[in-house]
């Protein structure tokens, strides 16, 4: 093993060193050879990895037009051969293994709306697993393969004409606040016949057919700009659960008019945890608070398990005994730094250990015999993985600030996780679960810039007038020569980030 880590230590450096060396300028279109890895999922064994790469390709029959095209791969963790492609066809992403490891649940969209697929993986095409028509995404296996969570993104008008999904016709109890209603008529059908000049629900009427036509826009909602354009409407993210083998009709286990995220199995398969926002008193654009919350796996017995006014709680992550839940939380009142926490999943607000821990952190994920917690952060800019040991609640940071990991998995005593660096976009790594013999599996991007001529950052830092230590880098262009002027292009941010 020592002979291996020598090895590929050697060539790293080499690779590194060449890189920098290089003697062929990064020209403009080299931008368009960037591939970038994510969404990594790893067997349960630990043995092979599914991963997404994507690349930047032409749109056909545009030219100078480009697209994003994302497929998945999969590797052996070994690294004793090379990333194969598993996908070709449209774009397809969030690759998540079988408990068994004999498929590969993924996403691909068709007609515009993203559904779920199977992909056998001793042979055979991939076969659609859903039909639902609002799409589907975000799969997850139960722990004995029969189902699979997914979420659906619902916008509010089809959730009060859609009697399958709302039977009862249920408006929602919080005030939706468009002026001139007093208790949510306004989302009630208006069987009036449209007319501008007629009585005042039928000119509602008329205007409800104006903005349905997309004639008119309107807005009567606080969050309706986004970054590039504004919507006028308002949907929410809801959890259904599907039978992997008579997959006629999802059910849905969340409560409708409010959002939900982050859910997965327990352990034991019977219930869902997620996080979600449910306050029946206030509008949702108004509501700050978060909480985690379970339900069972047919929807009933639907339950908070932690929330509190002026708090956010997220991130809800299950150990593999079904005993702790790991979480996040913080304050809605001020800028904070969410503390990591964890619970008796039979305990309540006065159970809870906090971590010290003053950095954002993402992506919790327990090891198989609960000992860590697994995540990542975003520090002096870097974005490592780190874990915490549960026994002593210490933090350790496995890698180094020069790099960051955009995604990870943990599996078999085998981390593997993408990493971007300034040498490299975007590669696949397996290490050990110590963060140790770190090994490249992948080659994406690493041939066509050993021939390129980089630049390297310079870190250096300053005191402010507040007595901090203020971190900041200095990229010199490639053929930098001194005493020559160059101008200076400036990168300013409000936080943590990586390079």
């Amino acid at each position: 093993m020592k002979k291996v880590i020598l090895a590929f230590a050697i060539v790293f450096i080499a690779l590194y060193s060449f890189g920098q060396n290089g003697t062929e300028p990064v020209l403009v279109t080299d931008m368009l050879k960037i591939k970038t890895v994510g969404n990594v999922s790893v067997s349960e064994d630990g043995s092979r990895a599914a991963f997404t790469v994507t690349s930047i390709v032409p749109e056909n029959d545009k030219k100078w037009e480009y697209k994003y095209e994302t497929q998945i791969w999969m590797a052996t963790t070994d690294g004793q051969s090379a990333p194969r492609q598993l996908t070709a066809k449209e774009n397809s992403s969030q690759p998540v293994w079988s408990p068994d490891g004999t498929q590969l649940a993924f996403v691909r969209a068709v007609d515009g709306k993203s559904q779920i697929f199977l992909l056998p993986l001793d042979g055979g095409e991939a076969m659609q697993l859903t039909h639902f028509k609002y799409g589907a995404s975000g799969p997850k296996w139960s722990p004995d393969g029969k189902q699979i969570l997914f979420s659906s993104n619902i916008k509010l008008e089809d959730m009060l004409r859609d009697s399958t999904l709302n039977p009862r016709k249920e408006l929602p109890q919080w005030p939706y606040e468009k002026p001139g209603f007093a208790h949510n008529e306004n989302l009630e059908p208006n069987k009036t016949k449209p007319d501008p000049d007629g009585s005042i629900e039928a000119i509602r009427a008329y205007l409800d057919k104006n903005a349905e036509d997309k004639k008119a826009m309107v807005l009567d909602k606080l969050n309706f700009q986004s970054e590039m354009d504004v919507d006028p409407g308002m949907s929410f993210n809801q959890y259904f659960i599907i039978d992997v083998n008579a997959p006629l009709k999802p059910v849905l286990i969340t409560k409708l008019f409010y959002s939900f995220g982050q859910a997965s199995f327990t352990p034991d398969g019977k219930q869902i945890v997620m996080s979600g926002s449910v306050n029946p008193h206030e509008h949702p654009d108004r509501v700050l608070e978060s909480g985690i919350y379970a339900v069972r796996t047919d929807g009933s017995d639907f339950r908070q398990l932690l929330g509190e006014k002026g708090k956010r709680y997220s991130g809800p992550a299950v150990s593999p005994s079904g005993k702790w839940l790991a979480f996040q939380f913080g304050n809605t009142s001020f800028v904070s730094v969410p503390t990591l926490a964890i619970m008796p999943m039979s305990g309540s607000v006065k159970d809870i250990i906090t971590i010290p821990f003053d950095r954002n952190k993402g992506n919790l994920l327990w090891s198989k015999d609960e000992k860590y917690i697994y995540f990542t952060t975003q520090s002096n800019g870097g974005a490592p993985v780190c874990r915490v040991d549960m026994k002593t609640r210490k933090v350790e940071v496995l890698g180094d600030y020069n790099s960051g990991v955009g995604s990870f998995g943990i599996a078999g005593n085998r981390l593997v996780y993408s990493k971007t660096e300034v040498a490299n976009p975007s590669e696949l790594y397996v290490a050990d679960a110590a963060g140790k013999s770190s090994l490249r599996l992948s080659t994406f991007n690493t041939e066509w810039l050993a021939k390129k001529k980089l630049s390297f950052p310079d870190k250096s830092t300053f005191t402010n007038n507040k007595g901090q230590t203020v971190e900041y880098w200095v990229m010199k262009p490639a053929n930098f020569e001194a005493g020559r002027k160059y101008p200076v292009l400036l990168e300013i941010h409000g936080g943590p980030s990586a390079m």
